[in-house]
This record gives C-alpha cells, sequence and structure tokens, in this order.
C-alpha cells in the first residue's frame, strides 16, 4: 500500500474547484484532516478558495462524517462537501 489518501470534491466545491478528486501523498503515521486539508489548499489556488469560500465545510472519511481533528491514514479516502440541506 502506498502512503496516499484519495481526496473527494462534492456539489459546489467539485464545480468551483474544476475536478472531482485528487491523490495525496501522507506520512504513514497519518495526518490530521486539517493537515490534509492545508496540503491539498497548497496544492492549487482553485482547491483554496473554494475551501475557504465554505465556511461550514463538512468532511467524511471512508464514508463516515468525521471531524477535522481526526486522523487520516494511508488507503482513506476523503471527502468535503458544503452542508446538506433537505426538506
Amino acid at each position: 500500500m502506498t502512503d496516499q489518501v484519495t481526496v473527494l470534491f462534492f456539489a459546489a466545491l467539485r464545480e468551483q474547484i474544476g475536478q472531482e478528486s485528487l491523490s495525496v501523498v501522507i506520512p504513514s503515521g497519518g495526518v490530521p484532516v486539517t493537515t490534509l486539508r492545508h496540503q491539498i489548499e497548497g496544492a492549487s489556488p482553485a482547491i483554496a478558495q473554494a475551501l475557504a469560500d465554505q465556511p461550514k465545510l463538512r468532511v467524511a472519511i471512508n464514508k463516515t462524517l468525521a471531524t477535522f481533528d481526526q486522523m487520516v491514514r494511508p488507503g482513506d479516502e476523503v471527502a468535503f462537501f458544503p452542508p446538506m440541506t433537505g426538506g
């Protein structure tokens, strides 16, 4: 297994960034979601702007809602998305 995670972008984030996913190399011991977010923000101005435009950004790790202090491990799938609304 490589020390990569797959990062997915949904809804308005995907539209603003212009891509739905990317692979990111992380340390083998993992990193908190906040660290991963800073890493991907540094990869592209479009990603940095899209994430900054979402003050209530949500995150899921392996399809389970997570917090920004939870650890991401190599092989994980991390999804960023704006808050959902429903009726």
